[in-house]
């Protein structure tokens, strides 16, 4: 909990900075090495974080998910985290994720191997459908979510070669050379893509750019699922610059990086369901636009930062949001872990 705690206050991934907002007597370096050594000993169940944090989400039959990677360079080095999850109210909660230690795009075994963890913890049943970009097509990887019946809505690059209606290979954009700004279309029967069967379904945005969709199944509903993946992107924002500055740190080690992800993810949670809170007590301002002032992610991790940095005032807030926390968590003792030192 110290760790939660500290970065919502100091709003940074980086240890050093984490360090400041650790409570008590001891030198920052000897909280800095306690950091370190909780990152390299202390062992993670990571199937367990993933019931945790579906925990803050309403009950459901099946979800909606979206797969993408975040990226940045530390030096010469690259940091690539692959995640998929689960879409709800424009927003992604992390679910499952892996560090791919290299530069560049997930591979087939990559992207198989995230999805049987998914699969794993909740089954297959759980799954409304994958989004993903054009970055995840591929005939095997296509195979693989074909066999294994996961229904999905993924985006193609609009030069893709896909049949036409006399089963010849053409540029995709052509086959939607009549679409209007704001239309979608759906061709008619299954095209080949990647040698395999698929819908195809395209639209037109104002300023021209192609929206290009491949499906299995439900092809009138590809476009409007697929927009969902947005939310990861907005979760990916809420993790960095918009929150806790996740690129600041400076972990290259891939087990050390998943545990942080895990932290961070809780702790992003925390945040929203905060949100949501304060929300339900003093709503949001809506703009001239008609969009809200901040996100609930963004009201929960200001109120609550405004509290941790004042706690011995408004302790009384702080309990309550703690308990809304593990309430949500559902563990059944945790008086034990209100300790913010």
């Amino acid at each position: 909990m110290a760790f939660i705690t500290a970065l919502v206050k100091v709003r940074s991934a980086n240890l050093t900075e984490i360090t400041t907002a650790f409570t008590g007597k001891a030198k920052s370096a000897s909280k800095y090495k306690r950091i370190q050594r909780f990152f390299r000993s202390f062992e993670f169940d990571f199937s367990q974080i993933s019931k945790l944090i579906v925990q803050f989400l309403p009950e459901s039959e099946n979800w909606i998910l979206s797969m993408d990677r975040t990226n940045w360079k530390l030096g010469k080095l690259n940091i690539n985290i692959l995640v998929v999850g689960i879409v709800y109210k424009s927003i992604a909660f992390p679910i499952v994720w892996i560090s791919l230690s290299k530069q560049g795009n997930s591979n087939t075994a990559e992207r198989i191997n995230i999805m049987n963890r998914f699969i794993d913890i909740f089954s297959i049943a759980k799954i409304n459908c994958l989004t993903a970009d054009r970055e995840f097509i591929g005939q095997l990887w296509f195979a693989y979510l074909l066999e294994n019946l996961i229904h999905f809505r993924i985006r193609i690059r609009d030069n893709f070669q896909v049949t036409n209606a006399r089963g010849q290979f053409v540029s995709v954009k052509t086959l939607f050379r009549d679409l209007k700004p704001g239309k979608y279309k759906i061709l008619r029967g299954r095209r080949s893509v990647l040698g395999h069967r698929l819908f195809v379904i395209g639209s037109l945005a104002p300023d021209g750019e192609y929206l290009i969709v491949v499906t299995a199944k439900d092809p009138q509903h590809a476009i409007e699922d697929y927009l969902q993946r947005w939310g990861i992107e907005t979760l990916f924002g809420c993790l960095k610059s918009r929150g806790f500055r996740f690129e600041s740190t400076h972990m290259t080690k891939a087990d050390r990086i998943d545990k942080l992800v895990a932290l961070l993810a809780i702790t992003f949670c925390w945040c929203h369901l905060t949100g949501q809170w304060r929300h339900a007590h003093k709503p949001i301002k809506i703009k001239k636009h008609g969009r809200k002032e901040k996100s609930l992610f963004r009201y929960g991790l200001d109120f609550l930062r405004e509290v941790l940095l004042n706690l011995p005032e408004r302790s009384r807030e702080f309990k309550n949001i703690i308990r809304i926390l593990f309430k949500a968590f559902t563990i059944p003792n945790y008086t034990n872990m209100l300790d913010v030192k």
